[in-house]
């Protein structure tokens, strides 16, 4: 049972499409990034190429000095916090600071309409 559990988790790692499956993602320090989409949170680690891809796509805003949300899965922008889902629940939101929750607003509604 715990090889099953195991597979799966590893074909998830494995097989999840960043554009498509990705809520958001945090950079860290040496090329570790931490992917937080539906159901699990995946740190990789991610040639400065890749990322570079990712946040050039035009799929990813900028909401803080390391944080990119995928403007695609954006629901809405409220109280300096970023929903993902409709209940809103805590390991669905990001903060966003206030100051730059205008900005932000501002980038994602070039991306697609959204609740605001």
């Amino acid at each position: 049972m715990m090889n099953v559990i195991a597979d799966d988790a590893r074909s998830i790692y494995e097989s999840f499409e960043v554009e498509k499956d990705i809520y958001y993602f945090k950079v860290g320090r040496l090329g570790l990034v931490s992917f937080h989409g539906r159901n699990y949170n995946i740190k990789k680690s991610i040639t400065t190429e890749q990322l570079n891809s990712y946040i050039t796509s035009g799929h990813f805003v900028k909401v803080s000095s390391n944080c990119y949300v995928n403007a695609g899965k954006v629901l809405s922008v409220t109280d300096g916090l970023i929903c993902f889902d409709r209940g809103c629940s805590e390991t669905k939101q990001i903060h966003v600071p206030k100051w730059r929750q205008h900005g932000v607003k501002n980038l994602l509604s070039a991306h697609k309409p959204m609740a605001m």
